[in-house]
């Protein structure tokens, strides 16, 4: 079954090269260890019990590596997925929140099968690099709080850690630089006797395996009417991000990914967890840059690092929580760096960049950390550069004409596209007190895309009529003419 699942892709090592195991089982370690206080964290933001967070890592991990389409990426526990279910935990409790999860499990599997990962096709690439730019920026001022109000060892420690993880690659690249500073932070502060935050700070860990089981919430219209629409919620923020995140570890390892398995994976996932009493996640960008930065590139260091993270919280609980929050924090910061565009920012990227490409790029910027929702800035970049777009091709549409020698017709000469956008300008192209008594409309080289543009040419048509001059349109292609052909003359009214 590893063979056959975790993997699996073109152009990835057979199951059992050795150093193709060894790279994955570390970078599953070094993700497992990042997901302690991450899944913790976006608990509390939930509400619930550090272990419901927890439990939602171990099990979204390990089903993923199984179920998702995108090898070598991370799901669990994330922010996006917790803000949206708190709102369920305070006002109804554990029983709903877990009912929810299970709900936007068969939400995100229906809206799988049914096609929605092909959306993914209309995220422009200015959106891609803001989303990138806005995640950079989110992990590293995530890491804030826990460099605000702490004992004065915990920035010598980050710096620590810092050099550790850029200096030791130059040695070798056997272990993953971020365990290797991970280790040896947590051994000096344990030997030293050094009082700084650490990981069992954060929280309670669990002590003993999750039990399936279903929510208890009674089984009634009024329950599904309560948790349906959060439950829809989480499932398309849920899907957006991962994926966001899917199409990034595509970009960064050259390799395709199927989103259509990824989406409803991602049910599956959220199903499971929700039986095994999870707070339900989904695609986190954060763990999977570490774990693809690692070196990973198949399923064997996802499922790894949801079974190691249910070892380390079981049965090495005291050891690690032991280890210093400032390894951690050090972890992700040097992530956030690695993970934003500069190359996005340099000037002369900028001046050669069109100004509504860059000014999309920022408002996705500005909305996701604005709003610490990636997936709320995905939309707004999103229609953002609809709009740019739109008002672009508008501009396009251009009319020539040419008037006959004897003065009895005229050829307008129509290039550009024909849509809502572009068609009501169209209108005001024409000289219809001075054209002669016939005119043709050449629109070889135009296509008409919408019903805005049928309605367009009518109201030119008519416009010539009331002035006794008639109209010949020619050079529609096949699918503009069907349209022209099935609407002309039935929108009188309609513009």
């Amino acid at each position: 079954m590893l063979r056959g699942s975790l993997l699996r892709g073109p152009g990835r090592p057979s199951w059992p090269a050795p150093k193709v195991l060894r790279t994955e089982a570390l970078a599953g370690l070094v993700v497992g260890l990042a997901l302690i206080p991450e899944a913790i964290s976006f608990s509390v933001i939930a509400g619930v019990d550090p272990k419901v967070g927890l439990y939602a890592a171990c099990t979204m991990a390990m089903v993923i590596a199984f179920a998702g389409g995108r090898p070598a990426m991370i799901s669990a526990a994330t922010g996006a997925v917790a803000l949206v279910v708190a709102p369920v935990v305070r006002a109804h409790g554990l029983g709903y929140l877990i009912a929810t999860v299970i709900l936007a499990g068969v939400f995100q599997a229906i809206l799988g099968a049914l096609g929605v990962a092909k959306l993914m096709r209309f995220v422009p690439r200015s959106v891609m690099v803001g989303f990138v730019n806005a995640l950079g920026i989110l992990l590293f001022t995530a890491q804030i709080p826990n460099l605000r109000d702490v004992p004065w060892a915990v920035y010598p420690l980050v710096a620590a850690g810092l050099a550790l993880m850029v200096l030791f690659p130059r040695l070798t690249k056997a272990v993953p630089a971020p365990l290797v500073a991970i280790a040896i932070l947590t051994a000096i502060t344990v030997a030293a006797g050094i009082a700084v935050p650490t990981v069992g700070d954060q929280g309670t860990l669990p002590s003993a395996l999750p039990v399936p089981g279903l929510p208890d919430v009674p089984f009634t219209l009024h329950t599904l009417a309560v948790i349906a629409p959060y439950a829809f919620a989480m499932a398309l923020v849920g899907l957006m991000e991962s994926m966001m995140t899917a199409k990034l570890v595509d970009d960064l390892t050259d390799t395709p990914s199927g989103k259509t398995r990824e989406a409803v994976g991602q049910g599956i996932a959220n199903i499971v967890t929700g039986i095994f009493g999870g707070m339900g996640g989904c695609g986190m960008i954060g763990q999977t840059m570490i774990n693809v930065k690692s070196g990973a590139r198949t399923r064997l260091s996802t499922f790894l690092a949801g079974f190691f993270l249910l070892v380390l919280c079981i049965a090495l609980g005291p050891i690690v929580s032991t280890i210093p929050m400032a390894a951690l924090v050090a972890v992700m910061v040097l992530v956030s760096v690695g993970t934003f565009d500069w190359h996005s920012i340099k000037p002369a990227t900028l001046r050669r960049m069109p100004v509504g490409e860059t000014a999309v790029m920022v408002v996705t910027v500005i909305v996701v950390v604005a709003t610490g929702n990636l997936s709320i800035g995905v939309v707004v970049g999103s229609l953002t550069a609809m709009v740019v777009f739109a008002r672009r091709v508008a501009r396009f549409t251009q009319v020539t004409s040419v008037t006959d020698p004897d003065g009895t017709q005229v050829v307008h000469t129509v290039t550009g596209q024909l849509f809502f956008a572009s068609s009501n300008d169209l209108v005001t192209q024409f000289d219809y007190t001075g054209d002669p008594g016939k005119v043709v409309i050449d629109l070889t080289g135009t296509h008409v895309w919408d019903a805005s543009s049928v309605a367009a040419l009518d109201a030119i048509e008519t416009k010539y009529a009331q002035r006794g001059k008639s109209v010949e349109i020619i050079g529609l292609n096949d699918s503009s003419a069907h349209l022209h052909g099935r609407l002309s003359g039935e929108l009188a009214g309609k513009h």
